[in-house]
């Protein structure tokens, strides 16, 4: 039975889970572009299983960052690497496609070793920040980056590596379409109140060091802010966690174990203190005004400053070259500072600052009228083996 009438096999890998949702996105898009459908194996969470897909293992088994952090995991992520590449060659399919999440997909590529299939990776390394000699490991492990910035693809055809440019999936999220007034209604918060969407990230180490930092920044700021609502929508892996984290914050708050009902939450929202990530970008395009923080290991954090080349951890302000939505990283991400900032994002600064992101939000869309998953898609399947193998 030739390509052209079996299932596309795919083999797919996400480490992370803001790469689950890009998974889950292009699985649906191949899906629609596949006429006989597809076959799938890998390593995935909720978005990429409800496409389809059985994870081989728990996608929160990956969900580890930090170069101190990770050591104590490393025997698990090795029998995990180990597990996933033994899969994957027994599978043997037409594609494999990792997503984001470096450290492991670059071992998981190398693990499998020489194939016959090609190997693409869907987020390319953020080369132009930092390490850019990674450009060569990427080179030697696979056939062709999918790129979410315009600016990245010349990092990587400058060493023959083929490199395309296919929007970023944020735009596709949702995150512009919440209901607000409707999540208010549902809750009981009143529509002059005051709401204040916490993000603590999507990693058990990141949100643990955040949220005692986030507690105290919410009491000082509900001084100035009486009735002040704080809305965190959790990912499912945390939502416990959270829950036990907030017992005793001096205001009401509701924790969100429905994915659902996130992008209402933002649009309910005057104001988000939201870990640094993918949930930054889905502020912006949901115009609710933001101010990042972060922490990490500060052993992690030592080693990082010295290698990092861009002055800014907020995509959008990369790319507008200047700090639009403040920044409050590692020593700055203090109590004091983060009551100031979110006390200045309930009055005219806010307003301004979505003003301000909106034309580096357009920057962010792929060339032609393909949605970004869409167009990431049509790259998978322009790989020589799967059109040479569909001609057959």
């Amino acid at each position: 039975m030739t390509m052209s009438s079996r299932p596309l096999k795919v083999f797919i890998s996400a480490g992370v889970v803001s790469g689950d949702i890009l998974g889950g996105r292009l699985i649906a898009a191949l899906k629609a572009l596949s006429p006989h459908g597809l076959e799938l194996q890998g390593i995935g969470g909720p978005e990429m299983e409800r496409e389809g897909l059985h994870s081989l293992f728990p996608l929160a088994d990956l969900a580890i960052m930090g170069v101190i952090e990770i050591l104590p995991h490393i025997p698990k992520l090795k029998r995990r690497i180990a597990q996933a590449a033994e899969a994957a060659i027994q599978f043997d399919p037409d594609v494999m496609v990792t997503i984001d999440a470096p450290g492991f997909n670059k071992r998981l590529a190398r693990a499998c070793g020489d194939t016959t299939w090609p190997k693409i990776h869907y987020v390319a390394p953020t080369v132009w920040a930092w390490r850019p000699k990674r450009v060569h490991a990427f080179k030697d492990l696979f056939d062709r980056l999918l790129c979410l910035l315009p600016f990245e693809p010349p990092y990587f055809q400058a060493v023959d590596l083929k490199a395309n440019f296919v929007g970023h999936s944020i735009l596709e999220s949702g995150a512009d379409k919440g209901d607000g007034a409707g999540f208010r209604q549902r809750f009981g918060i009143a529509p002059d109140a005051s709401v204040l969407c916490v993000l603590p990230g999507s990693r058990r180490g990141e949100m643990e060091r955040l949220l005692p930092v986030f507690k105290d920044a919410v009491a000082k700021t509900q001084v100035k802010h009486p009735g002040l609502h704080v809305i965190i929508p959790a990912v499912p892996h945390l939502a416990q966690a959270i829950k036990a984290h907030i017992a005793g914050w001096p205001v009401t708050v509701t924790v969100l174990e429905d994915q659902t009902q996130k992008y209402d939450a933002m649009a309910a929202s005057n104001a988000a203190l939201a870990a640094s990530g993918t949930v930054a970008l889905e502020l912006a395009l949901a115009r609710v005004p933001t101010v990042i923080a972060y922490k990490i290991n500060g052993l992690t954090h030592f080693l990082v400053r010295r290698l990092i080349k861009t002055n800014y951890a907020h995509l959008l302000n990369i790319l507008a070259q200047r700090e639009i939505v403040p920044e409050r990283i590692q020593s700055d991400c203090q109590p004091g500072q983060l009551a100031q900032d979110i006390d200045a994002l309930f009055g005219p600064s806010g307003t301004q600052q979505a003003a301000l992101l909106a034309p580096y939000l357009d920057q962010l869309k792929p060339p032609g009228e393909d949605a970004p998953s869409v167009a990431a898609a049509r790259m998978v399947l322009a790989s020589p083996t799967i059109k040479n193998a569909a001609q057959q």
